[in-house]
């Protein structure tokens, strides 16, 4: 019997490539995304089945993990992908509430709700997967990132406590944090705010965040993928899978040098002071 795996944010990038893959490995796919009747790819796949779902929508949420479940078979929902999110980035003191909001009820909320929406499924059959996609920047931070990185640091925090109580009923939980991925994030999944008293911190750090030497780093969505799957099957009592030689790097020289080493290098490296 094939296992089953349902994706939030399966339109582009990171979701699009985990789809596609899971699908190639055997997999029957529940893809979800804001418009499905827009998607050709996906939908054509034989293993694939699009759903629509808007995870700042509570009703929508339980209505895909519903259908997701009836969709999947007899063996339901194997792992639950929480991948659905954007990137809010800015000075923290220009950002309107409407941003604020809609940054936590997205990358935060909108996990926090899907994941409530399966947990019965997965506690009823004794087993299952949550894994969620967090960020290099839910493990170190960078300037003016701060709304962005609340939701992300929130969420590692969430997933290894949750880990904890969902492990008396044989489900497990998993982070995968990506370092810089080639996608159309800083386009079309990045909302800027502004203010005009941090206009030239604000251009350093732009121009750190997009210096050829360091998006040369960035993998792309089908590298990360391929750790999404990892994490999936490996079988490891493990929560946390860091996704990216970028990410690796990063972390690994945080730990290495301790948080204000760190985070003096940081802004020296961004905002030259």
């Amino acid at each position: 019997m094939s296992q089953t795996i349902f994706i939030t944010g399966s339109s582009t990038g990171l979701g699009r490539a985990t789809a596609l893959l899971f699908a190639a490995k055997g997999w029957k796919v529940i893809a979800t995304m804001r418009q499905p009747d827009k998607e050709t790819e996906l939908a054509q796949h034989p293993g694939i089945i699009c759903l629509p779902l808007d995870v700042t929508n509570r009703e929508q949420i339980a209505t895909a993990a519903r259908d997701g479940i009836a969709a999947a078979g007899p063996g339901g929902i194997d792992v639950l992908f929480n991948n659905a999110g954007y990137g809010l980035a800015g000075p923290f003191e220009g950002a309107t509430d409407d941003q604020l909001t809609r940054q936590i009820d997205t990358n935060l909320l909108g996990v926090l709700r899907t994941t409530q929406a399966f947990l019965p499924h997965f506690r009823e059959k004794r087993s299952g997967l949550i894994l969620t996609t967090t960020s290099i920047g839910g493990l170190v931070a960078f300037p003016f990132n701060s709304v962005y990185h609340a939701t992300k640091w929130a969420l590692e925090g969430w997933s290894e406590s949750l880990a904890f109580e969902l492990s008396a009923f044989n489900v497990r939980v998993k982070t995968v944090s990506p370092g810089g991925i080639r996608t159309d994030f800083t386009g079309r999944s990045l909302v800027l705010t502004t203010h005009d008293a941090y206009a030239a911190d604000m251009a350093s750090t732009m121009r750190a965040f997009t210096d050829p030497a360091r998006t040369a780093h960035a993998s792309s969505p089908e590298q990360i993928a391929e750790v999404v799957y990892e994490a999936a099957t490996d079988g490891k009592d493990q929560v946390r899978y860091l996704a990216g030689a970028d990410a690796k790097a990063a972390y690994a020289q945080r730990l290495a040098v301790g948080d204000e080493t760190f985070r003096r290098a940081i802004s020296q490296q961004f905002l030259g002071r």
